[in-house]
């Protein structure tokens, strides 16, 4: 591996948190062109990489590039033109409308040549998240499935060559839970790197090209979905007996009940 690649390059990460090592000592990497699924269970450190590897929260040990540049290298506001974050968390109170909080993906764009594209932008955006019906709506009087698709579109927005989410699909229904993921793909088609925290086993076997999964802050696997996603792994990883078969050409995750 080597600082000028791009996409996410992660090396020997490792974060403290309350005196204790939460994520341990993690190097991976999420190549242009390829979708990334991070699974494990809660409290394992997932979620803490993710904000790592975005550049919000500080490392212990260990370095990070996106897009070939060095976290921390760089102003904030020009991280933002590399690579775009979704969160779960969202401000109920955010008196915006939907249009509103979607546009400000674009920020990182203001006084740069590609502004001029920022409406067009926008507008796709705003379609691809099926949000145009509501565009006028306070983004507080959502729910937390439109919210989160709304959280979605102001990334997409951003058009950033990386784009980072955990568990945009935690609160949306069957319908919408596809459609992220269909966004997802075609944003991986385009040549974005994309990594995307999910609980959703069988979400993640059916759109990852590869899958990384953690346990108690270490990277326990990384590799290519069916060659990581077996019985054995995901048995030992959760302290559950797991099942995975294999129906009309995709993998299914479930649980022994």
């Amino acid at each position: 591996m080597s600082p000028d690649t791009t996409g996410i390059l992660a090396q020997d990460v490792s974060v403290e948190l309350g005196g204790r090592d939460v994520v341990r000592e993690v190097s991976l990497h999420v190549h242009p062109g390829e979708l990334v699924a991070l699974v494990g269970p809660n409290g394992c450190g997932k979620s803490t990489l993710l904000s790592v590897l975005s550049g919000t929260r500080a490392l212990r040990r260990g370095q990070v590039w996106i897009d070939g540049i060095a976290i921390g290298s760089i102003p904030m506001r020009e991280l933002a033109r590399h690579r775009s974050l979704v969160t779960q968390q969202n401000r109920a109170d955010t008196p915006f409308t939907v249009a509103e909080v979607v546009e400000m993906g674009r920020y990182p764009w203001l006084r740069t040549p590609d502004a001029a594209r920022s409406p067009e932008i926008i507008d796709d955006a705003m379609r691809r998240c099926d949000l145009t019906d509501i565009a006028d709506r306070p983004f507080s009087q959502l729910s937390g499935g439109q919210q989160a698709r709304v959280s979605l579109a102001r990334a997409v927005a951003q058009d950033t060559p990386v784009m980072m989410l955990d568990e945009p699909t935690a609160a949306l229904d069957i319908r919408h839970q596809e459609q992220v993921l269909d966004i997802l793909r075609a944003h991986r088609d385009d040549g974005a790197a994309v990594l995307l925290v999910v609980h959703d086993l069988s979400l993640a076997a059916a759109y990852a090209d590869r899958v990384a999964v953690m346990k108690e802050g270490k990277l326990l696997a990384a590799g290519p979905t069916r060659e990581v996603m077996t019985p054995e792994l995901l048995t030992e990883t959760y302290d559950h007996p797991v099942e995975v078969i294999e129906h009309d050409g995709r993998l299914l995750v479930l649980p022994h009940r």
